[in-house]
């Protein structure tokens, strides 16, 4: 009889499996991609990968979830160094342009993932939903800090900027936005 999986190999598997996929889907595209893809890039064998997510669904929402965590992380840990708070705001965009210049940069994983599952899966449209609330809400904390009452429309800046970026494939839209977003600053 085989040893028991510990606790600490439960983890390390689940991370490996929460890697591939994640990498696999935001590369491809989520329905592109088969579960024999995710079990032969995590190394798991599908029985095991199950037992971690019940439906290829639940893999997804965890991946979104995980990745939330991770993205406004950084987000916070670049923009929270900058002591003026309307430089602040403005570095929301620097950010955004390191992130659009990064090889294999595909635009928002929220708004593909709802673009391909949201109308179909009620658990990935609640995941897209509380990031994209998540992020609308950090931005505001920021843009108050700056004294203007325009936190909508820097969010919107900063979401036209993503999905303008990922389509075209060029980081430019940050530094545009970045520019509206001092003019609504009162920002030179």
């Amino acid at each position: 009889m085989p040893a028991p999986i510990t606790e600490e190999q439960n983890r390390l598997d689940r991370e490996a499996l929460l890697d591939a996929a994640e990498k696999l889907f935001y590369e491809r595209g989520i329905q592109a991609v088969g579960m024999d893809e995710v079990r032969a890039a995590s190394g798991l064998p599908l029985k095991r990968i199950y037992r971690f997510f019940a439906a290829k669904e639940d893999l997804v929402v965890a991946i979104l979830k995980r990745r939330d965590q991770r993205w406004r992380g950084n987000l916070a840990a670049h923009v929270d160094q900058v002591p003026d708070p309307h430089e602040r705001v403005l570095a929301i965009f620097d950010w955004l342009a390191e992130w659009f210049a990064q090889p294999g940069f595909r635009g928002c994983a929220w708004i593909n993932a709802y673009g391909e599952l949201g109308s179909s899966s009620e658990a990935v449209l609640a995941e897209v939903r509380s990031h994209k609330q998540a992020f609308h809400d950090q931005i505001a904390v920021w843009v108050h800090a700056a004294g203007r009452p325009v936190a909508e429309q820097v969010f919107l800046l900063a979401e036209g900027a993503i999905v303008t970026a990922g389509i075209s494939g060029d980081p430019s839209p940050a530094r545009h936005a970045r520019a509206a977003a001092a003019l609504l600053l009162g920002t030179p």
